[in-house]
Protein backbone atom coordinates (compact mmCIF):
# COMPACT_ATOMS: atom_id res chain seq x y z
CA UNK A 1 0.00 0.00 0.00
CA UNK A 2 1.02 3.83 -0.74
CA UNK A 3 0.46 5.05 2.95
CA UNK A 4 -1.39 7.49 0.72
CA UNK A 5 -3.75 8.12 3.96
CA UNK A 6 -1.34 8.74 6.32
CA UNK A 7 -2.72 11.50 9.27
CA UNK A 8 -6.34 10.76 7.90
CA UNK A 9 -9.38 10.04 10.10
CA UNK A 10 -12.23 7.48 8.65
CA UNK A 11 -15.29 6.90 9.13
CA UNK A 12 -16.87 3.49 7.90
CA UNK A 13 -20.53 2.58 8.51
CA UNK A 14 -21.70 -0.95 7.77
CA UNK A 15 -18.00 -2.01 8.58
CA UNK A 16 -18.06 -5.35 10.15
CA UNK A 17 -18.36 -7.38 7.16
CA UNK A 18 -18.54 -7.35 3.06
CA UNK A 19 -17.53 -4.68 1.63
CA UNK A 20 -17.62 -2.46 4.73
CA UNK A 21 -14.98 -4.46 6.25
CA UNK A 22 -12.70 -4.85 2.85
CA UNK A 23 -12.74 -0.89 3.19
CA UNK A 24 -11.83 -0.52 6.87
CA UNK A 25 -8.86 -3.20 5.94
CA UNK A 26 -7.79 -1.16 2.98
CA UNK A 27 -7.86 2.32 4.56
CA UNK A 28 -6.38 0.95 7.61
CA UNK A 29 -3.63 -0.61 4.96
CA UNK A 30 -3.54 2.92 4.04
CA UNK A 31 -2.60 4.66 6.61
CA UNK A 32 -5.46 5.85 8.25
CA UNK A 33 -7.37 5.79 11.30
CA UNK A 34 -10.54 4.19 11.15
CA UNK A 35 -13.53 3.95 13.42
CA UNK A 36 -16.26 1.86 11.96
CA UNK A 37 -19.78 1.30 13.13
CA UNK A 38 -22.44 -1.79 12.98
CA UNK A 39 -24.79 -3.86 15.25
CA UNK A 40 -22.85 -7.22 15.03
CA UNK A 41 -20.24 -7.67 17.86
CA UNK A 42 -18.36 -10.55 17.15
CA UNK A 43 -17.81 -10.09 14.00
CA UNK A 44 -16.33 -6.63 14.69
CA UNK A 45 -14.00 -7.83 17.24
CA UNK A 46 -12.60 -10.41 14.57
CA UNK A 47 -12.51 -6.79 12.28
CA UNK A 48 -10.80 -4.94 14.66
CA UNK A 49 -8.23 -7.64 15.83
CA UNK A 50 -7.24 -7.87 11.47
CA UNK A 51 -7.04 -4.15 11.11
CA UNK A 52 -6.61 -1.89 14.21
CA UNK A 53 -9.21 -0.35 13.81
CA UNK A 54 -11.67 1.11 16.66
CA UNK A 55 -15.50 -0.11 16.88
CA UNK A 56 -18.24 1.48 17.81
CA UNK A 57 -21.89 0.37 17.89
CA UNK A 58 -24.36 2.30 16.22
CA UNK A 59 -27.48 2.36 14.06
CA UNK A 60 -27.29 4.84 11.54
CA UNK A 61 -31.01 5.46 11.41
CA UNK A 62 -30.98 6.42 14.98
CA UNK A 63 -30.55 10.11 14.55
CA UNK A 64 -30.59 10.74 18.23
CA UNK A 65 -27.20 8.89 18.80
CA UNK A 66 -25.24 10.60 16.13
CA UNK A 67 -24.22 13.55 17.95
CA UNK A 68 -22.53 11.09 20.39
CA UNK A 69 -20.69 9.67 17.63
CA UNK A 70 -19.67 12.39 16.19
CA UNK A 71 -18.70 13.89 19.50
CA UNK A 72 -16.39 10.94 19.82
CA UNK A 73 -14.84 11.21 17.07
CA UNK A 74 -13.31 14.85 17.60
CA UNK A 75 -12.77 14.43 21.15
CA UNK A 76 -10.28 11.20 20.21
CA UNK A 77 -8.83 11.99 17.13
CA UNK A 78 -9.43 15.66 16.46
CA UNK A 79 -10.97 15.48 13.10
CA UNK A 80 -13.08 13.72 10.38
CA UNK A 81 -11.25 13.38 7.01
CA UNK A 82 -13.23 10.85 5.39
CA UNK A 83 -16.28 8.89 6.30
CA UNK A 84 -17.54 6.08 3.57
CA UNK A 85 -21.62 5.53 4.04
CA UNK A 86 -21.57 1.47 3.40
CA UNK A 87 -24.60 0.54 5.58
CA UNK A 88 -27.07 -1.10 3.57
CA UNK A 89 -30.26 -4.10 3.93
CA UNK A 90 -32.17 -5.36 1.65
CA UNK A 91 -33.98 -7.09 4.77
CA UNK A 92 -38.37 -7.20 3.82
CA UNK A 93 -37.79 -6.27 -0.11
CA UNK A 94 -40.15 -7.63 -2.81
CA UNK A 95 -41.75 -6.49 -6.11
CA UNK A 96 -44.19 -3.29 -5.84
CA UNK A 97 -47.29 -5.45 -5.55
CA UNK A 98 -45.43 -7.75 -2.59
CA UNK A 99 -43.70 -5.80 -0.40
CA UNK A 100 -45.17 -4.22 2.87
CA UNK A 101 -44.92 -0.85 4.26
CA UNK A 102 -42.94 -2.23 7.22
CA UNK A 103 -40.22 -3.55 4.60
CA UNK A 104 -40.15 -0.68 2.56
CA UNK A 105 -39.85 1.66 5.76
CA UNK A 106 -36.99 -0.35 6.99
CA UNK A 107 -34.63 -0.49 3.38
CA UNK A 108 -35.52 3.47 2.99
CA UNK A 109 -34.48 3.97 6.86
CA UNK A 110 -31.26 2.22 6.43
CA UNK A 111 -30.47 2.78 2.50
CA UNK A 112 -31.59 6.26 2.28
CA UNK A 113 -32.50 8.12 5.52
CA UNK A 114 -29.38 6.58 7.29
CA UNK A 115 -26.92 7.93 4.68
CA UNK A 116 -28.39 11.47 4.81
CA UNK A 117 -27.59 11.51 8.32
CA UNK A 118 -24.12 9.80 7.49
CA UNK A 119 -23.24 12.66 4.46
CA UNK A 120 -25.00 15.17 6.94
CA UNK A 121 -22.91 14.36 10.45
CA UNK A 122 -19.66 13.66 8.51
CA UNK A 123 -19.87 17.24 6.52
CA UNK A 124 -20.39 19.15 9.87
CA UNK A 125 -18.02 17.31 11.75
CA UNK A 126 -15.41 17.69 8.70
CA UNK A 127 -16.41 21.45 8.24
CA UNK A 128 -14.68 21.73 11.95
CA UNK A 129 -11.15 20.29 10.57
CA UNK A 130 -8.82 22.59 11.89
CA UNK A 131 -6.91 23.96 8.65
CA UNK A 132 -10.54 24.50 7.63
CA UNK A 133 -13.50 22.69 5.89
CA UNK A 134 -11.97 19.66 3.91
CA UNK A 135 -12.84 16.10 3.38
CA UNK A 136 -14.22 12.83 1.48
CA UNK A 137 -17.71 11.07 1.71
CA UNK A 138 -18.20 8.22 -0.16
CA UNK A 139 -21.53 6.88 -0.48
CA UNK A 140 -21.99 3.37 -1.49
CA UNK A 141 -24.55 3.06 -4.37
CA UNK A 142 -25.51 -0.02 -6.86
CA UNK A 143 -25.17 -0.47 -10.62
CA UNK A 144 -29.13 -1.14 -9.79
CA UNK A 145 -29.56 3.12 -9.55
CA UNK A 146 -29.67 2.79 -13.33
CA UNK A 147 -30.59 -1.36 -13.89
CA UNK A 148 -34.00 -1.16 -11.36
CA UNK A 149 -34.68 -5.05 -10.15
CA UNK A 150 -38.58 -5.77 -10.76
CA UNK A 151 -38.29 -8.07 -7.40
CA UNK A 152 -36.26 -5.81 -4.97
CA UNK A 153 -37.84 -2.51 -5.66
CA UNK A 154 -37.27 -0.35 -2.81
CA UNK A 155 -33.39 -1.19 -2.92
CA UNK A 156 -33.59 -0.45 -6.36
CA UNK A 157 -35.36 3.21 -5.17
CA UNK A 158 -33.01 3.87 -2.16
CA UNK A 159 -30.20 2.97 -4.75
CA UNK A 160 -30.76 5.76 -6.95
CA UNK A 161 -32.08 8.33 -4.63
CA UNK A 162 -28.61 8.28 -2.70
CA UNK A 163 -27.54 9.55 -6.09
CA UNK A 164 -29.37 12.72 -6.24
CA UNK A 165 -28.51 12.81 -2.73
CA UNK A 166 -24.74 12.83 -3.65
CA UNK A 167 -25.28 15.35 -6.34
CA UNK A 168 -27.03 17.92 -4.05
CA UNK A 169 -24.57 17.35 -1.28
CA UNK A 170 -21.81 18.14 -3.42
CA UNK A 171 -22.90 21.40 -5.28
CA UNK A 172 -24.10 22.34 -1.50
CA UNK A 173 -20.45 22.01 -0.23
CA UNK A 174 -19.00 23.79 -3.25
CA UNK A 175 -21.39 26.59 -2.40
CA UNK A 176 -20.11 27.11 0.72
CA UNK A 177 -16.51 27.08 -0.43
CA UNK A 178 -15.72 23.70 1.71
CA UNK A 179 -13.22 21.51 -0.13
CA UNK A 180 -15.06 18.51 1.00
CA UNK A 181 -15.96 15.89 -1.69
CA UNK A 182 -19.02 14.07 -1.94
CA UNK A 183 -19.36 10.75 -4.53
CA UNK A 184 -21.00 7.78 -4.72
CA UNK A 185 -19.63 4.80 -6.29
CA UNK A 186 -21.63 2.19 -7.89
CA UNK A 187 -20.68 -1.23 -7.78
CA UNK A 188 -22.12 -4.40 -9.61
CA UNK A 189 -22.03 -7.98 -8.00
CA UNK A 190 -19.47 -8.26 -5.32
CA UNK A 191 -18.14 -11.83 -4.74
CA UNK A 192 -18.59 -11.09 -0.83
CA UNK A 193 -19.21 -13.89 2.00
CA UNK A 194 -22.68 -13.52 1.94
CA UNK A 195 -22.42 -13.71 -2.08
CA UNK A 196 -20.18 -17.12 -1.85
CA UNK A 197 -22.99 -18.46 1.09
CA UNK A 198 -25.68 -18.13 -1.12
CA UNK A 199 -24.26 -19.86 -3.80
CA UNK A 200 -22.42 -22.53 -1.87
CA UNK A 201 -26.34 -23.10 0.02
CA UNK A 202 -27.62 -23.13 -3.64
CA UNK A 203 -29.11 -26.42 -5.02
CA UNK A 204 -26.94 -26.01 -7.59
CA UNK A 205 -23.51 -24.07 -7.17
CA UNK A 206 -21.89 -23.69 -10.13
CA UNK A 207 -25.15 -22.88 -12.56
CA UNK A 208 -25.32 -19.93 -9.83
CA UNK A 209 -21.75 -19.22 -9.82
CA UNK A 210 -22.28 -18.90 -13.68
CA UNK A 211 -25.66 -16.71 -13.11
CA UNK A 212 -23.58 -13.76 -11.18
CA UNK A 213 -20.60 -14.28 -13.10
CA UNK A 214 -22.52 -13.99 -16.64
CA UNK A 215 -24.31 -10.83 -15.52
CA UNK A 216 -21.10 -8.47 -16.32
CA UNK A 217 -19.64 -9.16 -20.25
CA UNK A 218 -16.08 -9.52 -18.15
CA UNK A 219 -18.11 -12.57 -16.88
CA UNK A 220 -16.72 -12.33 -13.24
CA UNK A 221 -17.83 -10.66 -10.15
CA UNK A 222 -15.61 -8.05 -8.12
CA UNK A 223 -13.63 -8.52 -5.16
CA UNK A 224 -14.38 -7.10 -2.09
CA UNK A 225 -10.46 -4.99 -2.60
CA UNK A 226 -11.45 -3.27 -5.75
CA UNK A 227 -14.30 -1.76 -4.55
CA UNK A 228 -12.45 -1.08 -1.31
CA UNK A 229 -9.63 0.60 -3.75
CA UNK A 230 -11.72 3.28 -5.67
CA UNK A 231 -12.93 4.11 -2.07
CA UNK A 232 -9.58 4.79 -1.18
CA UNK A 233 -8.38 6.52 -4.31
CA UNK A 234 -12.15 8.93 -3.41
CA UNK A 235 -10.57 8.93 0.22
CA UNK A 236 -6.88 10.34 -1.26
CA UNK A 237 -6.06 13.84 -2.08
CA UNK A 238 -5.40 11.91 -5.93
CA UNK A 239 -9.17 12.53 -6.29
CA UNK A 240 -8.93 16.48 -5.10
CA UNK A 241 -11.19 17.38 -7.85
CA UNK A 242 -13.74 14.81 -7.85
CA UNK A 243 -17.57 15.83 -6.38
CA UNK A 244 -20.77 14.92 -7.05
CA UNK A 245 -19.83 12.16 -9.23
CA UNK A 246 -20.65 8.45 -9.89
CA UNK A 247 -18.23 5.69 -10.45
CA UNK A 248 -19.91 2.75 -11.96
CA UNK A 249 -17.55 -0.50 -10.75
CA UNK A 250 -19.62 -3.19 -12.63
CA UNK A 251 -17.26 -4.82 -15.31
CA UNK A 252 -19.64 -3.45 -17.83
CA UNK A 253 -23.08 -4.15 -16.83
CA UNK A 254 -25.01 -1.44 -17.02
CA UNK A 255 -22.65 0.16 -20.02
CA UNK A 256 -24.78 -1.16 -22.83
CA UNK A 257 -25.97 -4.26 -24.26
CA UNK A 258 -24.75 -6.75 -27.18
CA UNK A 259 -26.53 -6.55 -30.63
CA UNK A 260 -28.41 -9.59 -32.20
Amino acid sequence: MTGRLEGKVALVTGGTSGIGAGTVERLSAEGAKVIFTGSNEAAAEKVCAATGAEFVKHNVTDAAAWDGLMAHILEKYGRLDVAFANAGTENGDGSIESISIEGWNNIMGVNLTGVMLTVQNAMKAMAKNPEGAEGSIVVNSSMNAHRAMGNFVAYSVSKSAVIALVKASAVHAGNQKYKIRVNAVLPGVVETAMIVNLIEKSGDPAATRAAYEGLSPMGRMAAVDEVAGMVAWLASDESKFCSGSEFTMDGATTAGMNGV
